[in-house]
């Protein structure tokens, strides 16, 4: 296989883990509280990052830069994981998958760092699509009011694009290495669930194989396994490229619910899936397209708006902080102040 349909595959091998991680997550806490299934996939990943860690004995030490920004990162990694579960054990995991991508149109107006004058207005169009589809995605079988699922979800994503902005904001100039600052949140997230988890954590004796299998597949394979795979093809193919291919998340999620768990899309909600899957790539590229073109923005933006363009978090999953004047592509150890910080959706 050809090196780019290869490095293809890997992102959308990724977009499908990623997409299934909504309904492993509502099968997990079906047989278990939200908070020891937190607690569970934290540790798991935790555990298997100090692992990666303790044998890349090349790397050096840790860094400050990787701990202080681990901290504060861990804790909004945290916050986005708790609202999204438990969203997800309240809705299916098709509407959960594809609510949670506005996190794609919602980080651009969160993400001011670096913008020369205001988005276009074809992306506040886009928006619309976007929260117009939410809409029908939430009327089910008629419309109604919102069910809480799906508003936790709706929360989620905007919880997740000020996690994404504050990373793209942070890691301006640092040097961090993307496996260090996820064991880094990884262990914050740990910490923080194992205290209000404690009282619940005897269940876990009592699950058995399937329940151990989601947490296992949670936390190896849509977090460490996703990461690193991720990390790798970024590596190898363009961002937009990435971007696009690790976009069609919400797509598996769908597909995923519809195959696995029965999901059924009614018209209304399949037009929902369709205009928000539309939305959410036309926002993507017109915000691309934007930051492609700074000189043009900054003629336009008003005195004291203009500032260097860097490219922006795009999709949730791919993170660029890179520090002037150089962009570097992802790599996997920097040894300058440009960084590309590629940190999983979920912990």
């Amino acid at each position: 296989m050809p090196d780019a349909r290869r490095t293809d595959a890997v992102l959308l091998l990724v977009a499908l883990v990623w997409g299934s991680s909504y309904l492993s997550a509502q099968t997990a806490t079906a047989v278990l509280p939200v908070l020891v299934v937190l607690f569970a996939r934290y540790a798991l990943s935790a555990v298997a990052c100090l692992g990666l860690v303790a044998a890349d004995r090349k790397s050096g030490p840790w860094t400050r830069d990787e701990i202080r920004l681990g901290l504060p990162l861990g804790v909004t990694q945290a916050a986005v994981l708790v609202v999204e579960t438990y969203g997800v054990a309240h809705t299916s995991a098709a509407n959960a998958g594809l609510i949670i991508s506005l996190t794609i149109v919602i980080t651009p107006l969160l993400d001011r760092t670096g913008r020369g004058g205001g988005l276009p207005p074809a992306f506040y169009a886009a928006a619309g699509v976007c929260l117009l589809a939410v809409g029908l995605l939430m009327s089910g079988n008629g419309f109604h009011p919102p069910r809480l699922g799906d508003l936790l979800m709706l929360a989620a994503a905007v919880i997740r694009a000020g996690h994404v902005a504050l990373v793209g904001r942070l890691a301006v100039g640092r040097a961090v290495r993307p496996l260090r600052l996820t064991t880094v949140q990884t262990l914050v997230g740990t910490g923080l669930f194992l205290v209000p988890a404690a009282g619940d954590l005897p269940s876990l004796v009592h699950v058995g194989a399937a329940g151990w299998a989601q947490l296992v597949y949670l936390a190896l394979f849509c977090s460490v396994f996703a990461f690193l795979a991720q990390t790798w093809a970024v590596q190898r193919t363009s961002a937009s490229r990435a971007s696009l291919l690790l976009g069609t998340e919400p797509v598996w999620a769908a597909a995923v619910g519809i195959a696995l768990a029965g999901d059924h899309f009614t018209p209304l909600t399949g037009l929902g899936a369709a205009l928000l899957v539309a939305g959410t790539y036309w926002g993507q590229a017109t915000e691309r397209a934007h930051r492609a073109h700074p000189t043009k923005a900054a003629r336009s933006a008003p005195s004291g708006a203009r500032g260097t363009a860097r490219p922006a978090p795009t999709d949730p999953h791919v993170m660029t902080a890179p520090a002037p004047p150089a962009l570097a592509e992802d790599p996997a150890c920097p040894s300058t102040t440009t960084t590309t910080t590629t940190t999983p959706t979920s912990v």
